[in-house]
């Protein structure tokens, strides 16, 4: 682990518009890491039903699993899982 990377807060009272917020940060950033395979399947998330993004949180996480190197990616969508029930 280096020494610059930060610990994520554990926040499960994020609202839909802190979702939605969380969720194009995490497309923007594997854009700019060149992962756009991940990015187009957090595409268009915005206003979808619970469980659509629930689903494709899903997916972009198992694609995630076998890449270590992205593990601070798959931890903010980790984050938006445990929020999901919050959404309304």
């Amino acid at each position: 682990m280096s020494m610059h990377e930060k610990t994520l807060k554990l926040v499960t009272n994020l609202d839909r518009t802190a979702i939605e917020a969380k969720l194009a940060k995490v497309r923007g950033a594997a854009q700019a890491k060149g992962l756009g395979e991940l990015a187009q399947m957090l595409e268009g998330i915005e206003g979808a039903p619970r469980a659509q993004i629930e689903r494709q949180i899903r997916i972009a996480l198992k694609w995630l699993a076998d890449k270590p190197e992205h593990k601070g990616l798959g931890a903010h969508l980790e984050l938006v899982e445990l929020n999901l029930p919050n959404l309304k």
